[in-house]
């Protein structure tokens, strides 16, 4: 049977992977000049930018998904563990580094606060307890109805996920320093969401970051993601880039051939991991639409981001690989993102800034650093040339004060990235980063399905749909529609 895949992020190619495995005749069609979709490379004057995913978590997943083709991913690439994971910048007042050892971790906790040592560890039991039964229970199977959600072990267990509880809530009840409250609870930015809005179940981040440990594939995150080329490469896959899709033809209930604006493609089986969104408006009939614009319309979107892709000249040694700059009225920076009567460009933003060239030599020539300085948005509000470089200058003001030291003036290599680019780059609805927020209304059975409602043959994979946010949940949703399609298709 025939499946086309419509876009190369890290769900297409690992679905398409799984599908050619699995006996499909699967070809992958891209839009851009590469693959990785978010996980694309900019490189220039021998700097390498990883322009998305800069995070490797959760390398339990990972191994899981290259199990499932008698590998690990060590056969693919050298993973190292940071040490230290990250380094956080708490405004003008502090820096502290959080270490791979977690008794060091236990002690920097303690010093925030008396007994803080204690609290971290009943904390991370409670991470740990939650986080396991997620990947035995929860993260591996699909949602179609409410009985699938409240049903068996899930049902009897619910009272540990605490799932009417918000993040915030939970850790003020844990913790009492600002430093404690903001490092256990920092990462849910990541998953596209604040404290107040998303459900106390995702305080598992704190089990993967500090206990599990923050982990860098050497050749960065595409290489990940040509990992995964070459493995639907060895089971037949094959690839069209520069081929934007502009319609799925569907005729009675199924995607009969999806067209480009090159070719068109006779499918068996299609399945999108292109923006959900985008896929469902722009590409079907409004008759074959499961989700139309008004449902989109209404969601609560993660956030998009402005991000600076920055090559200097010089080493910069107040750098570790990951620094985060939280704002001490971090609160506000959460209303610029997810309350729309305030959804403007920040004035007091918390950022993020990667160092790869901390790690890896082949980032950035010698002696010079690759900096990744990302600042979240809110989606849909308006970019200009002139509000990106006012909004540019402003962090680095912020950045080079902090550090004590001129980046500007060493600059080699500089690109802006915003919303209007991940409008047009990925065809980002809103140009979010991130896709959909992990609210509560927007957790497991209650995201956007793996199958469509209307279309019989049509599939999704990405960070839209179950499990959520991130490059192990993308996998995941590989994995469980990849089942679903076998189950259903397979001869």
């Amino acid at each position: 049977m025939k499946a086309i895949v419509v876009g190369s992020g890290f769900g297409g190619l690992s679905a398409a992977a799984l599908l050619a495995k699995d006996g499909f005749k699967v070809t992958v069609i891209e839009k851009n000049e590469q693959i990785g979709g978010r996980a694309s490379v900019y490189s220039e004057n021998d700097f390498y930018f990883d322009m998305g995913p800069s995070w490797y978590l959760m390398p339990d997943v990972y191994e899981k998904f290259y199990a499932e083709f008698d590998k690990k991913p060590q056969d693919f690439f050298q993973l190292d563990k940071l040490d230290p994971s990250y380094r956080i910048f708490f405004g003008d007042e502090k820096v502290v580094d959080i270490a791979s050892d977690i008794e060091k971790n236990y002690q920097l906790f303690e010093s925030f606060e008396e007994g803080g040592a204690e609290k971290l560890k009943k904390y991370l039991a409670e991470s740990q307890e939650v986080y396991d039964f997620s990947i035995d229970e929860m993260l591996y199977r699909d949602y179609t109805s409410v009985l699938d959600f409240l049903s068996g072990k899930l049902m009897l267990r619910g009272y540990k996920l605490k799932i009417w509880e918000n993040l915030q809530h939970y850790v003020n009840n844990h913790f009492e320093s600002d430093e404690a409250r903001k490092i256990v609870q920092y990462s849910i930015g990541f998953l596209g969401g604040s404290p107040q809005n998303t459900p106390s179940f995702y305080h598992i981040m704190s089990h993967i970051d500090l206990t599990m440990g923050v982990w860098y594939p050497q050749g960065g995150m595409r290489k990940v993601a040509s990992s995964m080329q070459d493995l639907c490469q060895e089971y037949g896959v094959e690839f069209k880039l520069n081929e934007p899709v502009q319609k799925l033809e569907v005729n009675d209930h199924q995607v009969k051939r999806v067209i480009t604006d090159k070719s068109s493609y006779e499918a068996d089986i299609v399945l999108v991991n292109a923006d959900y969104a985008h896929a469902e408006i722009e590409l079907l009939d409004e008759s074959n639409q499961t989700y139309d614009e008004r449902y989109w319309d209404k969601k609560v979107l993660a956030p998009s981001a402005m991000v600076a892709y920055l090559g200097i000249d010089k080493e910069m040694d107040q750098f570790a690989h990951h620094n985060l700059f939280l704002d001490k009225d971090w609160e506000a920076g959460f209303d610029s993102l997810f309350d729309p009567k305030k959804a403007v460009w920040p004035k007091n933003p918390s950022y993020y800034v990667n160092v790869p060239s901390k790690t890896d030599k082949s980032a950035a020539p010698e002696g010079y650093e690759t900096l990744f300085i990302l600042i979240p948005l809110a989606p849909g509000i308006e970019d200009t040339p002139q509000i990106r470089e006012e909004f540019y200058n402003m962090i680095m003001d912020d950045l080079e004060n902090k550090i004590g030291e001129t980046i500007r003036d060493h600059i080699l290599v500089k690109r802006i990235f915003a919303l209007t680019d991940f409008k047009e780059r990925y065809n980002a609805y809103k140009g979010t980063a991130l896709g959909l927020s992990h609210t509560l209304r927007q957790t497991a059975l209650f995201r956007p399905a793996h199958m469509s409602k209307k279309v019989k043959n049509l599939y999704y994979s990405g960070h839209y749909t179950h499990p959520g946010i991130g490059v192990p949940m993308v996998l995941i949703s590989s994995q469980i529609v990849a089942q679903e399609i076998k189950e259903r298709h397979s001869k």
